[in-house]
């Protein structure tokens, strides 16, 4: 099938501002998103710039917004969007470096500021930190998340406030403050207690339906918020 493919283009370099420009794309239904910007770029026009690593819905690094939705390239098949024309751009709430590349500096020190990781201050065991199915069940969900903040971009809240933490940090706050085996859980409820964290959730629903690996994160925070309603107040 021939798919028209139009891209919104901008190189610092030489643009005043972001322009459309439109291929023509002979491609197979089961072929991705990201196997049509490949042949852009590889037999029509190398200068498009996009991100990609694994190629396989693993890294999270080729998210962008596919016919307005945000989506990962490449787990996104040409069959799927029911139609033979595509509309590429790059997600929302952030500034472009370059054509569909966006500058994540903002998203990555929200992750940081969270403390991404396990804090445990007890003698280190011999073999592992057991934890009981129960217990593993209760974050199974959101640890399949990829950071490749189809969620947070799709955010409303994170469009019209540089400041909010977005659903992807609170996500891994959940993660972690959920854990059996984690200590730092009053610490991380202080940081996210505030109106730049939980309460800039107001229930949208964009990252649920933004979220490549269909985790349900307005029930994640929305069970933080109860938890620091029962905690901390």
């Amino acid at each position: 099938m021939q798919l028209e493919v139009s891209i919104k283009r901008f190189n610092p370099e030489i643009d005043g501002a972001p322009h459309w420009e439109t291929y023509k794309v002979e491609a197979d239904p089961m072929e991705r998103v990201l196997d049509v910007l490949n042949k852009i770029k590889w037999e029509q026009d190398g200068t498009l710039t996009y991100r990609k690593s694994c190629a396989h819905g693993v890294c999270g690094s080729d998210a962008m917004m596919i016919n307005g939705e945000n989506r990962l390239a490449c787990v996104t098949l040409v069959k799927d969007l029911k139609t033979t024309k595509l509309k590429i751009e790059p997600v929302p709430g952030a500034s472009v470096i370059k054509d569909l590349v966006i500058d994540m500096t903002r998203f990555w020190k929200s992750y940081e500021t969270i403390m991404p990781y396990l804090c445990n201050d007890d003698p280190p065991p011999e073999t592992e930190r057991y934890q009981s199915a129960q217990d593993q069940e209760l974050i199974e969900e959101s640890t399949r998340c990829i950071l490749c903040g189809a969620c947070t971009f799709s955010c409303p809240s994170t469009w019209s406030d540089e400041e909010y933490l977005g659903p992807a940090a609170l996500l891994k706050a959940y993660r972690f403050i959920f854990d059996s085996r984690d200590q730092a859980a009053d610490q991380r409820l202080r940081i996210i207690d505030n109106n730049k964290g939980l309460w800039k959730c107001y229930t949208i629903f964009n990252c649920v339906q933004a979220c490549p690996k269909e985790i349900d994160i307005t029930k994640h925070i929305s069970a933080l918020k109860r938890k620091v309603v029962s905690e901390r107040y």
